[in-house]
């Protein structure tokens, strides 16, 4: 059985909507850490070390690198959804393309 291979259309459907269900949570986690950690915000938690804008603006980039890098997680979670949602399109097509050719090739 290990050279068998089949395609479950529904599987990969759901498991696309998982990556587009995490593609949209993440995302919009990214959008609240943005609006929570800007640069007003890190300049205020420091109070005492106001004077240190270095210590700030290392923290400001380094919050705004973060969230870069997550938004462009998201982006990709939601192109491999919608890369599982076209295959498993393709599979269900070429499987009932299949199907007619045997049907019709019995008749």
């Amino acid at each position: 059985m290990s050279g068998d291979f089949f395609v479950d259309p529904q599987e990969m459907v759901k498991l696309a909507k998982a990556f587009g269900t995490r593609a949209y949570d993440l995302a919009r986690a990214v959008r609240g850490f943005e609006g929570a950690v800007g640069a007003e915000q890190i300049h205020d938690g420091f109070g005492f070390l106001t004077e240190s804008d270095e210590v700030t603006s290392t923290y400001v980039e380094l919050a705004s690198e973060m969230a870069e890098s997550l938004g462009h997680l998201a982006r990709h979670f939601d192109e491999v959804s919608q890369a599982l949602t076209d295959n498993a399109e393709n599979s269900a097509a070429t499987d009932d393309a299949l199907a007619g050719l045997f049907k019709g090739g019995r008749t």
